[in-house]
């Protein structure tokens, strides 16, 4: 589980990299974002051994392709760091690109091939892997991003305007796909039991999140990015509880949810 979420959040906060308007925002926090990817990617090489698809050997990649990819992350999440820290700007966007498409098939090729006996189901652990990915990393860098704005507080509000936008976003994919992974699970696998984790599931980690976007939307109106950070901070508790839940009834049930 420690290197599902750790590719998972290395991916998400790589998107989120790639996707927000890095020009309007210092190189000091690509920087530092870029070292904590090393320390996730050295994690993630560690640890990728012990994905429950490597275990049984029903991983899409070998355990030797995933800590290639791994090192790749590793590695370009370092020269990054060196790119940022001496602001150019275009070779540090490069290397966010090579991280987010490392990671990106790492995770994918940690799913199951058993997942795959179908094109539907593939398709649907896929866009399940990705989406918790986006949502993770995506409040992640959006929580971190408004701490940023203590040490430069001069920077237009326009990015985390945006990653919150994303964060929402997120959310509603990732309950979209989780509601058609439920419409399609077999019922007979589930319990009472998983019933109560899944309303857990879903209220933490779909629900609350949308709820957080739409208050940090309201607060940013008023150019409070600390109580919107706060805000932000919740969110990030309350969507690692909700995929910490998803992942267990994933392993239980054997179905991404």
């Amino acid at each position: 589980m420690i290197a599902q979420f750790t590719l998972r959040l290395i991916f998400g906060m790589a998107l989120t990299w790639c996707w927000m308007p890095r020009s309007e925002v210092t190189c000091g926090f690509f920087r530092i974002q870029m070292l904590v990817a090393v320390g996730l990617g050295v994690l993630g090489l560690l640890e990728v051994g012990s994905l429950p698809a490597v275990e049984s050997a029903t991983s899409l990649l070998g355990p030797m392709a995933l800590r290639i990819l791994c090192g790749v992350v590793v590695v370009a999440s370092f020269l990054g760091s060196v790119y940022w820290t001496l602001a150019r700007r275009a070779g540090g966007a490069i290397l966010c690109g090579v991280v987010l498409f490392a990671s990106g098939a790492a995770l994918v090729g940690g799913i199951s091939r058993e997942l795959f006996r179908t094109t539907s189901s593939g398709a649907l652990a896929v866009g399940s892997e990705l989406a918790a990915g986006w949502l993770i990393g995506g409040a992640v860098t959006a929580m971190l991003l408004g701490h940023w704005y203590l040490t430069a507080p001069m920077m237009k509000l326009s990015p985390l305007q945006r990653l919150n936008l994303g964060l929402g976003g997120a959310a509603l994919v990732r309950g979209a796909i989780a509601a058609v992974a439920w419409a399609t699970l077999d019922r007979l696998a589930a319990s009472s039991t998983h019933d109560l984790w899944l309303a857990l599931r879903w209220l933490c980690g779909i629900a609350a999140p949308i709820i957080m976007a739409v208050l940090v939307r309201q607060i940013l109106r008023y150019r409070n990015t600390q109580s919107a950070t706060g805000v932000l901070f919740a969110a990030v508790i309350l969507v690692f509880i909700g995929e910490t839940t998803a992942a267990v009834l994933s392993r239980d049930l054997r179905w991404p949810l």
